[in-house]
C-alpha cells in the first residue's frame, strides 16, 4: 500500500542527505528547481488538453478549485484569527530584505507566470494532439514523472541547506504553533470538501495537504488522481498565495500570526519579502520556521493519504 509513498519519498530523502557548501552550486540548484517546476506544469497543461470534453472539464476544474479554496480559506482564517488573539506577537522593526517587491502586482508576477505556463501547455496539447495523437499525452505524463523525481531530489537538497537547523525550528514555538494551526484547519477543510468534490475522505485530505505549495501539490495529486484533480490542487494553492500577497499588508499589524500563517508553505520563500517589508524584522524567523515546517509536512502527507487508496 505504501510502495508509491516510498518511491516518491526516496528521492526527497536522497536529496536531503546531500550537503552543499558552495553558494554558486546552491544558486544552480535553486535555478534547476524553478526550471523543473515550469517543465512539470507545462506537461500538466499538455495532459489537461488530452481530456475529453475539455471545455466542460475546465469549467468543472474551476468550480472544484473555487469550492476547495473557499472552504479552506474560511477555516484557515478562523483558526489563525483565534491563534492571533492568544499569542503575544506584533509586527514591528525595520524591513530586512533588500529589493523587496514594491507593489502587489510585482510580487504576484511569478505566480501569474505559472498560470501562463499551464495555459501554454494546454495550447501545445491542443495544437499537437490532433497531429501526434495519444502518444503526445502519454509522453507528457512519462516526462512529468521523471522530472518530478529530479525535482524531489533538488527540493530535499534545498531543505537540507536552507540554514535552518532542526533544533532552531523546534525551539521556535510561535512558528510551530502557526504551522500546526494552518495544517490542522486545512486538513479539516479537506474532509469537509471531499464529499462535495466526489472524493473519498483520504483524497480530500491529500488535496488539502499542499498548504500553498502549488507546484508540488499539483504534480503529486495529478500523478495519482489525474490532470483534472492536479489542476484543482494547483489553482487552490496558487490562489492562496495570490490572496496572501493582498492580505498581508492589510492585517499584519493587527493580526500578525494570521498574516504570517495564511501564506502556508510560501511564507519561507515567495510571500516572505512581503511579510518582511510590512511586518519588519520580528516576523522573519517565525515566518521562515512556519513555512519550513509546512514544506516538510506537505509531501509526506499528500503521498500518505493518496497511498490509502492503493
Amino acid at each position: 500500500m505504501l510502495s508509491g509513498l516510498l518511491i516518491v519519498l526516496l528521492p526527497l530523502l536522497l536529496g536531503y542527505l546531500v550537503r552543499v557548501r558552495s553558494p554558486r552550486l546552491l544558486n544552480l540548484i535553486n535555478r534547476a528547481v524553478n526550471g523543473s517546476v515550469y517543465l512539470i506544469l507545462l506537461f500538466m497543461g499538455v495532459s489537461l488538453a488530452g481530456l475529453e470534453n475539455l471545455g466542460s472539464q475546465l469549467s468543472r476544474l474551476g468550480g472544484n478549485a473555487l469550492l476547495l479554496f473557499s472552504i479552506t480559506t474560511v477555516l484557515n482564517l478562523g483558526a489563525l484569527w483565534w491563534l492571533s488573539r492568544r499569542v503575544a506577537l506584533k509586527a514591528g522593526g525595520s524591513p530586512v530584505v533588500k529589493n523587496a517587491p514594491t507593489s502587489k502586482l510585482a510580487a504576484m508576477q511569478g505566480s501569474l507566470m505559472l498560470v501562463g505556463v499551464v495555459a501554454s501547455g494546454v495550447a501545445v496539447g491542443l495544437l499537437l494532439g490532433p497531429l501526434i495523437g495519444e502518444a503526445l499525452f502519454t509522453t507528457a505524463d512519462w516526462l512529468a514523472e521523471w522530472v518530478l523525481y529530479a525535482l524531489l531530489v533538488l527540493i530535499g537538497c534545498q531543505l537540507r541547506n536552507s540554514g535552518m537547523p532542526l533544533k532552531q525550528i523546534l525551539l521556535n514555538r510561535l512558528g510551530l504553533a502557526i504551522a500546526v494551526t494552518l495544517a490542522l484547519s486545512s486538513l479539516l477543510a479537506g474532509l469537509l470538501a471531499a464529499p462535495l468534490l466526489s472524493l473519498s475522505w483520504n483524497e480530500g485530505l491529500a488535496m488539502a495537504s499542499g498548504f500553498g505549495w502549488y507546484s508540488l501539490s499539483a504534480i503529486l495529486i495529478g500523478d495519482q488522481l489525474g490532470p483534472l484533480m492536479g489542476g484543482v490542487a494547483f489553482f487552490n494553492d496558487l490562489t492562496r498565495e495570490l490572496l496572501a500577497f493582498i492580505m498581508i499588508p492589510l492585517v499584519i499589524h493587527r493580526h500578525t500570526a494570521l498574516a504570517i500563517g495564511y501564506g502556508g508553505a510560501t511564507s519561507m520563500d515567495f510571500t516572505l519579502p512581503v511579510i518582511q517589508q510590512h511586518g519588519g524584522v520580528a516576523c522573519v524567523p517565525i515566518a521562515v520556521v512556519s513555512g519550513f515546517i509546512l514544506s516538510l509536512l506537505s509531501p509526506p502527507l499528500i503521498l500518505f493519504f493518496l497511498s490509502l487508496s492503493g
